[in-house]
Order: structure tokens, then sequence, then C-alpha cells
């Protein structure tokens, strides 16, 4: 499932082409995608302009000038791809999974292809949106410069849990997924297994940097292209070559002071990559 860089690079490539225009014409090819889309879906959003394209965790938000929000979820499988007309590629012919098009009146073609159908399209009044059922309880922004060492130990006392499983509850921090928290516990130097509570004072110091970290070189390297995911003018990203435990069980520690290998545990039933003697 894409997680917040992967997220963050489709909304980045989204806002230019879409804050400002309005919507020409919106084509919902089919009536639902994991949920059926709003009554009316695209009736409600042909003509509106948009006024701006943001994120919140692994949701994209698309505001409109009669104050409606799009929520998007890309589920696990989708790809969003734009042609306009300064494209290098001339728009091909609709795909058997591009289910939702959105055409702006500057001549720009929003596709939403989603093979697997697990993606979702809602819409909602911008003044309900922090009580909608998908938004009321996230986490904070992990990237929100508000959101420091004292937040995060904040959030993590008291909680039982494996520090690994704790990260991926989009309740204590959104937009956190298996990726990102492999690579970036490897580079707090804390092992997945250790229980959340005891991530506090040095541990949490150097765990909150490291997060940042990560999803900085993986927004800017595009995100990482596993299976699906691609950026919005069909190129991959790039960051899963600068992976440093996720995917790599079996293989030398990075660290080269370390004669460990990487191991590949499960909990909560995904995959945890870590060094065993670098982590603790």
């Amino acid at each position: 499932m894409p997680e917040l860089p992967e997220v963050e690079t489709v909304c980045r490539g989204l806002a230019p082409v879409l804050e400002g225009q309005r919507l020409q014409r919106v084509i919902a090819r089919r009536p639902d995608l994991r949920f059926p889309l709003p009554d009316g879906f695209g009736q409600r959003l042909t003509g509106r302009r948009v006024a701006r394209v943001t994120r919140r965790a692994k949701y994209i938000l698309v505001y409109t000038d009669d104050d409606t929000v799009l929520i998007w979820h890309l589920g696990m499988s989708g790809r969003v791809l734009i042609y306009t007309e300064t494209s290098s590629v001339e728009v091909p012919p609709e795909q058997t999974h591009d289910h939702v098009i959105l055409e702006t009146e500057a001549g720009a073609v929003v596709r939403f292809n989603d093979a697997r159908r697990f993606g979702f399209m809602t819409l909602v009044d911008a003044r309900e949106l922090d009580e909608h059922p998908m938004i009321a309880r996230l986490g904070p922004e992990p990237l929100d410069p508000a959101f420091d060492a004292a937040a995060l130990a904040t959030r993590l006392k008291g909680k039982r849990s494996p520090i690994k499983a704790a990260l991926l509850d989009q309740h204590v921090v959104a937009g956190l997924g298996n990726i990102y928290v492999s690579e970036s516990l490897f580079r707090a130097g804390i092992s997945p297994r250790r229980l959340a509570h005891t991530v506090q004072g040095q541990r949490v110091q150097r765990l909150l940097p490291a997060i940042k970290d990560v999803l900085g070189e993986a927004i800017a390297a595009g995100g990482s292209s596993l299976r699906d995911h691609r950026q919005t003018d069909g190129e991959l990203g790039y960051f899963q070559h600068h992976f440093a435990v996720y995917g790599r069980a079996g293989e030398a520690c990075p660290n080269a002071e370390c004669d460990a290998t990487i191991r590949q545990i499960v909990q909560s039933g995904r995959s945890t990559f870590y060094c065993p003697k670098c982590q603790r």
C-alpha cells in the first residue's frame, strides 16, 4: 500500500495541474471502487474550481470552491497519471482500470487507475472533514514541525505493544507504513521488538529525526516503487534503491562495522526487517 511519501509525491504532481483550474468533466466509469461512489459524484465535481490539493496521512484531499472536499485513497495498487498539453506523450486510449477521469478547462487529464479497486473516493463538506470517520482519529503528521521528540514520547508512553506496531498505528502517528518504519528504526538503532513505552529519552531523540529524514529522502526520490507505485508522470520512484534493511533479509548489515545479517520476522501479520546487532 502506498505510504506517506508515495501519497505526497502524487499530491505534488496533482497540485500544479489542478489548483486554480475548473473541472470541465469528471467521469466515473463504474459506480464503485472499494466503496460505492457518492450519488451524483461526477455531476457534483463538474464545473467546480479546485482551490487546493493537500494530504492527510495516506489520503489525498482535493478542496473545491464550494467547500466540498474529495477524499481520495489510492488503495493497494491505485495509480494516478496526468497528461497535459506539455506532456511528452499523447493521451493514450482509456484503459480497462481507468475508473475515474478528471479533465480540466486547461486540457489536463487526470486518470485514477486501480486494478484491484482497493482505493476509494468520497465527498464531504469541508466543515465536516475533521469528523469524517477516515480522518477523525488520525494521529499527528510526522513531518509537521510541531511534531517533536516530546510529542512522540507522549504518544508512546504506556504502550505495551512493540514499537514497530505502535508506529504503524495511524492513531499514534499518521501516514507511516511498513517500509518506512523498518528503515527509521534501523537508522535510530532501535529494535522493532522493543516495547513502545520504553522508547523514551535518548531513544526517542534518535527516532524522531530518523523518521523525518527517511520520509524526506523518500519524498525527494519520488517514493518507493516495489510493485504498483508510479509518479504522476508514469516514472518509477527510486527510494527502494536506498533501503538499508527493508526486503534485504539474509544480506549483510549496511553498517561497515557490523558483521551481522539482516533478519526478517513477522509482527502483526507484517514482515519486519532489522539488524539484530545494530538495533537494541
